[in-house]
């Protein structure tokens, strides 16, 4: 018996999309093919999302795996597999789609509540397998719904609190739910509605003015809110203008508040009752009308010399009548100057400053925008002087002058002039600084500075300050007379010399020795000097240098020189002919001895005359 699968296939009746609740089946067939007609039993095992769900053992081709009620949760992948001896063979999977969600059922906790309180919802998907999403409703009337959304990952209901606000009088709630599938998100209709009846703790509070809402400065205004309340007992009323608190009472149905009006109590007035988590609130509008305008401060002058007469004028356009003061503002507080509309003062420094003035018409009190004053004495003629000290800069380097006016009232402006032109304007207090960093070999001089305020004397001008430009050492040398070779007991001349560099200059001569020998130093008003060293002896050979210096303080060192001290050409005479007296009488002596050895007869053999 020889038998081989052909294939296996798969199919759904009456489609692979079923709506909610119809019945369907899933086929299985083997196509199989034999060498002689025999029996052969067929093992079937059906398979969703890779779970068995259905198996049976059949002699025909064919098995059937029926569903009578079709839901949700059986949408998947569905395969089959069947097995005939010791083959098996494996259809190719077919997608189910079970068209629709079963409908929702929604329950509350309570029927009916009060404001304040909290409803717990709960919606059930009989039937669905999650994950799912359930969306939640709150409707009232004339509102659009509020919807919330949960989502369940292990279970097929959920839970909800809805918090029941002030003016939620019936509401209603429903739910719906959403599970996945390949094509995207499905959504079942909406559950049953559920009507929650709400309960008011107390009424939305009253506001009133009197004697109205529209007034006019210099009026008693009077504000009433009030309510209706079940039970008073942690009632609060709490009266606000913007975000300011004016009034507030507790466990009491109704607050007062009055006030004297003025303009700036023009505006939007809130009336609030809270009990718990509960808050009502009632708004109200009130427009104050201007009894008068805000009064003008007038100067005679804002900007004066000490000891020259100010007259300050206090007005309001349209009206006469009125209490007027004069004031100056102080950090400390406003110093009442005169009672009246008008001051004349004599000023000095010390009346700088704002001033203002007040007018009172019933009670109403309006104060005009400061006017500053300021009263200036004349400024000192001011010093300039380099801020190092010395009236010298370095050529190459920067120089800083100051310029200081003793006397003159703040600001005062600082000029700095070089020779006739200007270089900075600085505006200060009682100095400035200026940093000239172009400094050259002809600014030798012509520095000044002007000073000047507000005040009508004018600018004060600096005398002229001389400044020195200092030109540092450059290009030192050393040379000497003789030079290189000095005969013993003569006389040598050392010459430092500088290229350039402003006198005086400072010359140092050294020997190269272990510790720098210091032999001679001077200071000329000359590019050179000359130092005679008398007597030389042989110990004064040696490398010579010397060291160029002035008030730029920058040491400049030549290159050394080399002097070797010789003997003299009389000193070399007097050796020679102490070496040949010694020789000649050496001589002699030798001459003696063999005379006087040969008259003996013992010549030695190896002297031999002739």
């Amino acid at each position: 018996q020889v038998f081989t699968f052909n294939g296996v296939k798969i199919k759904v009746e009456p489609s692979d999309k079923v709506k909610n609740g119809a019945p369907m089946s899933i086929i299985c067939h083997a196509d199989i093919s034999k060498n002689t007609d025999f029996q052969l039993k067929h093992n079937f095992t059906f398979f969703k999302d890779g779970k068995l769900v259905f198996m049976t053992i059949s002699n025909k081709e064919d098995a059937r795996y029926e569903i009578p009620v079709a839901k949700s949760a059986d949408t998947g992948d569905y395969e089959c597999r069947v097995k005939a001896g010791d083959k098996l063979v494996i259809s190719k999977p077919i997608y189910v789609w079970v068209a629709g969600m079963t409908k929702p059922v929604l329950t509350a906790d309570k029927k009916e509540v009060s404001e304040g309180e909290i409803v717990k919802l709960r919606c059930e998907l009989p039937e669905e397998v999650p994950p799912l999403e359930f969306y939640f409703r709150k409707m009232k009337t004339n509102s659009e719904p509020i919807e919330k959304r949960v989502a369940e990952q292990n279970q097929n209901f959920s839970e909800i609190e809805y918090y029941v606000e002030a003016g939620d009088n019936i509401l209603q709630f429903d739910c719906s739910g959403k599970r996945q599938v390949k094509s995207g998100w499905e959504s079942s209709q909406y559950s049953n509605k559920t009507l929650v009846t709400v309960k008011e703790p107390f009424r939305k509070p009253t506001l009133i003015t009197m004697p109205s809402n529209n007034l006019t400065e210099g009026d008693i205004i009077e504000f009433e809110c009030s309510t209706v309340a079940a039970e008073m007992r942690g009632i609060e009323i709490i009266f606000q203008k913007n975000r300011t608190i004016l009034n507030s009472v507790r466990d009491k149905k109704f607050l007062k508040y009055s006030t004297l009006a003025t303009q700036q109590d023009s505006g939007e007035y809130l009336c609030k009752v809270e009990q718990g988590a509960v808050s009502k609130t009632t708004k109200l509008n009130v427009f104050v009308s201007e009894l008068f305008p805000k009064p003008t401060l007038s100067a005679s002058m804002t900007q004066l010399d000490e000891n020259k007469d100010l007259i300050l004028n206090c007005s309001i356009n349209s009206l006469r009548r009125a209490n007027f003061s004069i004031l100056r503002k102080s950090s400390s507080g406003d110093i009442l100057l005169k009672k009246s509309r008008i001051l004349a003062i004599k000023v000095n420094v010390n009346d700088t400053g704002s001033y203002t003035c007040k007018a009172e018409v019933k009670g109403i009190v309006k104060e005009s925008k400061p006017v500053r004053i300021s009263v200036y004495a004349p400024v000192s003629k001011p010093t300039l002087s380099v801020v190092s000290g010395s009236p010298e800069v370095v050529l190459g380097k920067p120089l800083q002058l100051i310029c200081h006016s003793v006397m003159g009232t703040p600001p005062i402006t600082f000029t700095f002039y070089k020779g006739d032109e200007i270089k900075k304007n600085v505006t200060n207090d009682t100095y400035a600084t200026f940093l000239d960093e172009d400094i050259g070999l002809n600014d030798n001089g012509g520095y000044k500075c002007e000073a000047r305020n507000n005040h009508s004397s004018g600018v004060k001008t600096s005398n002229i300050l001389n400044v020195t430009v200092i030109v540092p050492i450059r290009g030192a040398s050393l040379g000497s007379v003789p030079y290189g070779e000095v005969e013993v007991g003569s006389d040598t001349a050392f010459l430092c010399s500088v290229k350039e560099g402003s006198w005086p200059i400072h010359f140092k001569f050294f020997k190269k020795t272990d510790h720098e020998e210091l032999l001679h130093e001077a200071k000329e008003y000359s590019d050179r000097t000359m130092w005679h060293k008398k007597t030389m002896k042989r110990r004064d050979t040696g490398t010579y240098y010397c060291m160029a210096s002035n008030r730029a303080s920058v040491d400049v060192r030549s290159r050394p020189i080399t002097i070797s001290v010789i003997l003299a050409a009389w000193q070399k005479g007097v050796i020679a002919a102490f070496v040949l007296t010694a020789m000649a009488g050496a001589g002699a002596v030798a001459l003696w001895w063999f005379l006087r050895k040969k008259k003996k007869g013992n010549v030695p053999p190896l002297f031999v005359l002739g």
